[in-house]
């Protein structure tokens, strides 16, 4: 499924998606995912993006390591205005968007879910909890919001 993307007159298209946004919320599809909530690696910062990613094993990893008991879930997802690189691990942690992490003020519709993706080992999530325990821990640290 090819992902609509309104891009505003004369702006650079970043990435054709598909998209995929990882969480445990129980959604479903028309729902639309939004900004204003608690960020998972600095929860004193509500965030002012919705953050998204066109590799749904990178979503994986997100609902993995997001707090809470649900069911991991990757949603399809489709940007309903512009977006951006992720200025988090763009250029700052991995020149040239590797990652493919977006972000994006204006709400993301869910337009199905995935169920196959490639999850981590136990180990393997152990170790990415002790790297985001460390940052959040880390006062210098930032999230550009």
């Amino acid at each position: 499924m090819k992902s609509k993307i309104l891009i505003p007159d004369g702006a650079d298209v970043l990435d054709n998606g598909p998209f995929y946004h990882g969480t445990k919320a129980d959604l479903q599809v028309g729902d639309l995912l939004t900004a204003g909530f608690r960020s998972n690696y600095k929860p004193e910062v509500i965030m002012n993006h919705i953050y998204f990613t066109a590799l749904a094993n990178g979503a994986g990893l997100a609902a993995a390591l997001v707090e809470g008991d649900g069911r991991e879930r990757v949603y399809i997802v489709e940007p309903t205005g512009s977006f951006e690189n992720d200025p988090n691990v763009t250029d700052k942690k991995f020149p040239g968007n590797p990652t493919r992490s977006y972000r994006s003020q204006a709400p993301l519709k869910i337009v199905g879910e995935v169920t196959d993706w490639v999850r981590q080992t136990p180990e393997e999530l152990q170790k990415w909890r002790e790297k985001l325990a460390n940052l959040k821990a880390d006062s210098r640290a930032e999230i550009i919001n």
